[in-house]
Parts: structure tokens; sequence; C-alpha cells
């Protein structure tokens, strides 16, 4: 895959206005992007609805704008796009990569209680209803990953990289026991609907990665490249994420919005000198030094 085409995007959760780490990570995509001469998208996904925040998703658009990160394309909502995800889940129960499950939390937890766990795997589904239901009903549908092997790739920025999805993370979900399509399924769905080519993200989903390489060769989409950024931390070492009280940004007037553009590419290891810059003239200062240090083929 050459750079001549070259789609990106910024998938932000509207599950509150974007904050130090989220704001790292749409700069990232848009400078990948724009020193490669591509498009840049945003999706909103807001799949899950109980974790949607009303009117976060304006507040994010907004804060985008306010620091020049315009898409090029208008945003897409994961919410009204369930119909693709559905014809996605029934082409693989079609093929024997998908089934029903009907194990609550509580089973899977006692089923898998003797697992060998390190402080930050997940609990592997140990395939309790891959041979059929018993009788029971439905709760979720899982993927089949029995057949998965070890999957390789190379991410642009952590190089090599493997995972055996069967034995990390076991059949996981792509349908949910509330109703709501998994993360797994829509994301991938989605970056082969809009045609992305290539996904800048934060470090935290780097683990997502042979998941979504193994579900795009099973509904035979194309492969895309990785490039996975470094995390912005609390003073405490740990990412700083809406659920540990990251504090919204400002974005409201131009000095703060260049001030959150600053901490941001600083945190990306870029020059955040020349702060008499207007947002405009610092952005394009940065798709060079960007360009210079991740170059495609």
């Amino acid at each position: 895959m050459s750079a001549a085409r070259y789609v990106g995007r910024f998938a932000p959760s509207p599950s509150g206005a974007l904050h130090a780490g989220s704001l790292l990570a749409a700069l990232a995509s848009w400078l990948d992007a724009r020193a490669h001469g591509g498009r840049w998208l945003v999706r909103i996904e807001d799949v899950d609805q109980a974790r949607s925040v009303p009117g976060a998703d304006v507040r994010i658009l907004q804060q985008l704008s306010d620091c020049g990160l315009r898409p090029d394309e208008t945003p897409v909502w994961q919410s009204r796009r369930s119909a693709l995800y559905q014809r996605a889940l029934d082409e693989l129960l079609s093929r024997g990569l998908a089934y029903p499950c009907a194990c609550s939390r509580q089973e899977i937890a006692s089923a898998s209680a003797a697992q060998v766990r390190t402080p930050h795997s997940e609990r592997v589904y140990p395939g309790t209803c891959r041979g059929g239901l018993q009788g029971r009903a439905a709760r979720a549908w899982r993927c089949n990953t029995a057949r998965a092997g070890v999957l390789h790739w190379t991410d642009r920025r952590l190089e090599q990289q493997q995972q055996d999805v069967a034995s990390a993370v076991g059949d996981f979900v792509l349908l949910r026991a509330d109703g709501y399509f998994a993360y797994q399924l829509a994301v991938v769905v989605d970056d082969a609907a809009q045609g992305v080519t290539d996904v800048v993200r934060g470090a935290d989903l780097a683990d997502n990665t042979a998941r979504q390489i193994w579900l795009q060769a099973a509904l035979g989409l194309p492969a895309l490249r990785y490039l996975h950024t470094p995390l912005v931390l609390d003073p405490q070492g740990s990412k700083l994420s809406k659920q540990n009280g990251a504090p919204a940004l400002r974005t409201d007037t131009p000095e703060r919005a260049q001030q959150a553009l600053q901490h941001a590419s600083s945190a990306l290891g870029l020059d955040a000198a020349g702060t008499r810059d207007n947002i405009a003239d610092q952005l394009n200062r940065w798709v060079l030094q960007w360009r210079a240090r991740y170059a495609l083929p």
C-alpha cells in the first residue's frame, strides 16, 4: 500500500468533551493525513448510547474547529449505521465465523477463574458456546477465533507486533447482550465503508489491532496501516482519560486553543517553539516535522 491514496480519521466517543489526551490523538491523526496529502475524517463513535453524553458530540466538533482541525467530509455518527454492522455480523454467522452466546458475565468469570493473567491482560472467553447453546437463550454474539493463529503486523511507531488472538483474547463479542454492537465490529466496518487507509490513535488502543486485523480478513476488507502515539499521563502515571476525571479542554479563545495544541505537540515530540505564530502557521510547521519523522514510502 503506497501513500498515493491516504484517508485518515479521528473517532472520538461522545462520553464527554475533548481532554488533553484525546486532542493529542486528534492532532496526530490530522498531521499524518496532512503530511501525506490525504483526507482526514471525523467519526463520532456513539454506538454505545448508554455512555453518550447529550451535546458532547457538538462540543467535540467545536473544539476541533477551534484548534484548526476540520474534517474534509461531513462527520458520521455510528448510532445511525447499525444496518451496516448487522450485515457484517450476518456474513460472519453465515460463514461459521460467529455464533450466539448464552453465557452471563458471572459464568464467564467462573469458567476463566483459573486463567493466569497479567495485571493488564483480558479475561479470555473459554469458548463455552462454540458448540451450541444447549437450549439456552442467546445473550450476545461472538466471533469464532479458533483458527485465527498468530497475527503479525508492523506499527509505524511501535514496529513489529504480534498476537495470538485465540489465546490472548478469545472469542470476543460482536453484538452485546444490551443490544449494542461492539466497538471492534463497528470500527472495522466503518473504516472500510469510509475508505480509511491509516489509523493513528493512542497506544492504549494498540492491543485492539489484532482483533481488527482478524475481522478485516474475515470480512474480506482491506488491511490498514497503524500508528499508535504516546499517551498523555496524569501525575500518578496513569493514562489521562474521561474515566479518571481528565478535565475538558478550554478552546473557546485562540489563545486557549493554541495552548492546548502546544501541549499536545510537545507530548508528540514536536517543536512547540514559535508561540507567536497563529494556529494555522503552527500546524503547518508541525506537518513538516511529522512528515520528516513518519513519511510513508
